[in-house]
């Protein structure tokens, strides 16, 4: 009954969301007709039915019921609680649910909440929410059914994919869909404003607090992810340019530069067309990252579904939105006025510089991405890795970086470069000496030692922005900015340290062997089996000694889980302020002894904290911006009422 429930609410959902796509289309050319007033409680009531049936696929997870082929296919009555419920979107039809649920709330609240915006661009942004949700409901309606019973219930599930039982992979998904969905308002409110020829500051801030907590999500999920690939995969490195991660960063970095596009059109009225073909190509981002990673044209070690069926229905829709959106562009963007003008020396032509240098890393991404698919398409196989993203990716971004120091001290409209070259000219200078100092004391690559000194002048030049403020009056916005631009500098001198500074050794050890990575020493105590909830392991027990400190333990292992069948590396790590200890035991060699792979690894923990700090940027901006917009608006109405008393 619980599944028949959540499949009723599914239909009921879609048929909303078709209602609100009729209601809002109508209303557009009339604005005062019969179905005006029905869009919005038809977005509210989709969001809420929605929602109630992701919870009914919740509640089967959880009662691990196995009549339902989802729940078989993916559980099992063994596993924590925790992984049965990450079961629900561990997985190609629960993973779907769960974007159609945020996607619907979002709605929910666009309906509910959004006053700021004409009616009539209202109108049109919430039937392109639909329009965009409909798609959707009618891939899971009709293709990826989430409650499908079995004919006859299973004895035992199959469980969920080992590499998927992780506390990080728990919460990582979710976190990237909320910044997809993000995107998909951002893409209903570009298309809005264009269809209704209101590209207006008014839009912009309607529009960028949901860019904004996009970004913060996908900064989150990113981060998390690549934390994941670095502990979980026991491949000892952070970033492999794998194309599953490459489909999540493609979006952040569309993001990246709508969130800054938006910001301009919203305090200075410039960058018009610029923000809504950037909020077009976001949301095209995301959808490309949805058709890459279902389709099953990528082979990645988390590639969800490999259904080529399902993979032709998303590309359709793929088709769908981003064709019919990019036509509507060609055929309204000359419609759109220009805005206000600035010089190239202002803080907006930094901006666009910028932009322009974050298109272009994007498109060495998606490049990098798809040319395997199409060689082999060709029956060519080849492989794009680090040999090809790294250097290309540094011819743009090292620009960026170096703009992203001093833009922020330009003045908006105009400004001349004499003003700001006193501390380009330090930053420039400190940035050499960094590096020429890295390049003599190490053996660092050229690109290593690159990323050092733009780290060093990037930290120093994300401060700068601060110098003479009273710090306690300083806005929250700027504060998200300075603290976003630190984070993109600490995570680049992590990822630079690591590329530099990295020792790794590969021993097979005895119970007893002793063995020194950098300036650790590691002993290997024993080998013993141990026992999971659902799995079984052999693990190393290690005492690790920094320079003669007090050893601690570390206990790496090699896990067998029996349903489904598969071994797993469970890497140990041990983390100081100055770098981790990375530890993976491998198999057994004839004589008794066990290979170990050890990783000393300087500084490598900075790459995530940087992610972290970039996100906390963001939710500093972001409350900055909501706050500001509640004193607007608490103003207004305040006005308003002394009117109203002042003509009584």
């Amino acid at each position: 009954m619980i599944a028949e429930l959540g499949l009723a609410a599914l239909w009921l959902a879609a048929a909303l969301a078709g209602l609100q796509l009729i209601a809002g289309a109508v209303s557009v050319k009339q604005p005062d007709g019969p179905l005006a007033s029905l869009a919005r409680p038809a977005a509210v009531m989709q969001g809420v039915l929605a929602a109630f049936a992701f919870a009914m696929l919740l509640w089967l997870f959880a009662q691990t019921d196995l009549s339902v082929k989802l729940v078989a296919a993916n559980s099992h009555s063994a596993k924590p609680m925790i992984f049965k419920l990450s079961g629900t979107w561990g997985n190609h039809e629960g993973s779907m649910l769960l974007w159609i649920t945020v996607m619907a709330l979002a709605g929910a609240m666009i309906g509910y909440l959004e006053r700021r915006l004409p009616e009539v661009t209202m109108q049109a942004t919430l039937a392109t929410q639909a329009f965009v949700g409909l798609g959707f409901y009618a891939f899971l309606l009709l293709s990826s059914n989430p409650f499908e019973r079995l004919p006859t219930p299973a004895a035992e599930g199959q469980g969920l994919n080992p590499l998927l039982q992780d506390i990080g992979l728990a919460f990582h998904p979710p976190t990237l869909y909320f910044g997809y969905v993000g995107l998909s308002v951002a893409f209903s409110f570009a298309l809005g404003a264009l269809l209704t020829r209101q590209v207006t500051p008014n839009f912009a801030r309607a529009m960028r607090p949901w860019v904004l907590g996009a970004w913060i999500f996908l900064t989150l999920g990113i981060t998390a992810g690549s934390y994941w690939a670095y502990y979980e995969l026991g491949w000892g490195g952070w970033w492999f340019w794998d194309p599953v991660e490459n489909a999540s960063l493609m979006p952040w970095l569309a993001a990246t530069a709508l969130l800054h596009s938006v910001s301009v059109l919203a305090a200075r009225d410039a960058l018009r067309a610029w923000t809504i073909m950037l909020g077009v190509v976001a949301f095209s981002m995301s959808m490309m990252g949805t058709f890459l990673v279902r389709s099953g044209v990528l082979t990645s070690v988390h590639a969800f579904a490999v259904d080529p069926e399902r993979g032709a229905f998303i590309l359709v829709l793929l088709g769908i939105y981003i064709g019919g959106a990019l036509t509507i562009f060609a055929l309204r963007a000359g419609t759109v006025q220009e805005g206000e003008r600035f010089t190239a020396t202002s803080r907006e032509g930094a901006l666009v510089f910028n932009n322009v240098m974050l298109s272009a890393i994007l498109a060495v991404v998606l490049v990098g991405t798809l040319y395997p698919l199409l060689t082999e398409a060709f029956g060519v196989q080849v492989s794009v890795g680090p040999p090809y993203f790294n250097p290309v990716g540094a011819i743009f971004t090292l620009p960026m970086l170096a703009v992203m120091a001093v833009g922020p001290l330009l003045r908006w409209r105009r400004d001349g470069v004499k003003r700001v070259s006193k501390p380009a000219v330090f930053l420039a200078i400190f940035a050499v000496v960094v590096g020429a100092l890295v390049a003599y004391l190490s053996n660092a690559s050229v690109l290593a030692v690159l990323g050092l000194a733009f780290a060093a002048a990037l930290g120093i030049g994300s401060l700068l922005p601060l110098k003479g403020r009273n710090l306690l009056r300083t806005p929250l916005a700027t504060w998200g900015m300075v603290t976003a631009h630190f984070g993109i500098a600490v995570a680049l001198f992590g990822m630079a340290s690591e590329s530099a500074f990295s020792i790794e050794k590969l021993v097979a050890a005895r119970p007893g062997d002793v063995t020194e990575v950098g300036p650790w020493k590691i002993t290997l105590d024993s080998v013993d089996p141990v026992v999971g909830p659902n799995w079984t392991a052999l693990q190393a027990d290690l005492q690790a000694s920094y320079k003669g400190a007090a050893a601690i333990e570390l206990q790496p292992q090699s896990r067998t889980f029996w349903s489904p069948e598969r071994e797993t590396a469970e890497s140990a790590l041990a983390t100081r302020w100055n770098g981790q200890l990375y530890a993976v035991m491998g198999s057994g060699i004839e004589d008794g002894r066990r290979q170990l792979r050890l990783w000393w690894k300087p500084f490598v923990p900075m790459i995530w904290l940087g992610g972290i700090l970039v996100a906390l940027g963001g939710l500093l901006a972001l409350i900055g911006r909501l706050t500001a917009d509640l004193k607007r608006h608490y103003v207004r109405r305040r006005s308003a009422e002394r009117r109203e008393e002042t003509q009584a």
